[in-house]
């Protein structure tokens, strides 16, 4: 028969072991800043939408920080980080799109021009929805 402060002591080291393991997990994640990041290519909206409703109701506005994607919700927040650059713009989801296979995203010219130049026309990037 095991004594209770033997069992108690062996209950402690098993929630200690544990807790250091759950700890570990979650400074080794939030150490790979790449972990929650997904690649695609984006591109951006033409002039010709300026002033245009988007799939939301809002208006089009190429200075606002907004973005297109086919399946996220309206209003959510996604952190878009250029590959080559490493310059980073915060969008928000407004609209529906973009059409073109493989991209992921149609910023608004002037949430492109924060992490690249217009006159390359897409950009490889990584991406992620934030919290």
């Amino acid at each position: 028969m095991i004594k209770t402060s033997a069992l108690n002591k062996s209950v402690n080291l098993l929630f200690v072991a544990l807790l250091s393991i759950a700890l570990y997990s979650c400074s080794a994640n939030r150490g790979n800043a790449n972990a929650s990041y997904q690649s695609t290519t984006v591109s951006y909206y033409a002039k010709k939408y300026n002033g245009k409703k988007t799939a939301s109701g809002e208006v089009y506005r190429p200075t606002k920080m907004t973005a297109a994607h086919k399946t996220l919700s309206f209003g959510t927040k996604v952190e878009i980080i250029n590959i080559e650059n490493s310059k980073k713009v915060i969008v928000t989801i407004n609209d529906r799109g973009p059409l073109k296979a493989g991209r992921a995203f149609d910023l608004s010219q002037g949430a492109f021009k924060k992490i690249g130049n217009l006159n390359d026309g897409i950009l490889k990037v990584k991406y992620k929805v934030r919290k």
